[in-house]
């Protein structure tokens, strides 16, 4: 298993090679997203850079995502009506919604596989399983 410290100096070999700057508020930014258990929006990336780095600014956190993002080094899915969310790319999975109660949670990357190779065989049309989560009921909403 790869620890945290080592996913985040990946994270900065790859903005090294490509040259860019490590700003303090980008090394922030990193180390909120190898630390989070969970998929984050800009808004709690960005508290929780805040906390780290009280000066960095709301507008720097969703530039350094884009920059983050533009060198496929995070991943961001629209989930629900809710806002869009963050997480470094890595292991690939999808998302599902319950349009009940808004909880979202990851499943096996193999379930979209399946779903992006239909569409392509039936519809040639490609899917972007990371961009969008699909929605539906869970269980606990349907008892």
């Amino acid at each position: 298993m790869v620890s945290d410290a080592s996913r985040g100096d990946d994270v900065l070999a790859t903005l090294r090679e490509h040259a860019k700057r490590i700003t303090a508020p980008k090394r922030a930014v990193v180390e909120v997203l190898v630390g989070a258990t969970d998929h984050l929006t800009a808004d709690e990336v960005t508290r929780r850079v805040q906390l780290l780095r009280p000066d960095v600014s709301p507008s720097t956190v969703y530039r350094i995502l884009e920059e983050l993002e533009n060198l496929l080094l995070v991943t961001h899915s629209h989930v629900g009506h809710a806002a869009s969310v963050y997480h470094l790319a890595g292991q690939s999975h999808g998302h599902v919604t319950c349009q009940v109660c808004h909880f979202t949670f990851e499943v096996e990357s193999s379930i979209f596989n399946r779903l992006a190779r239909d569409l392509m065989s039936i519809n040639n049309f490609e899917l972007d399983r990371h961009h969008v989560a699909l929605s539906g009921v869970c269980a606990a909403c349907r008892r």
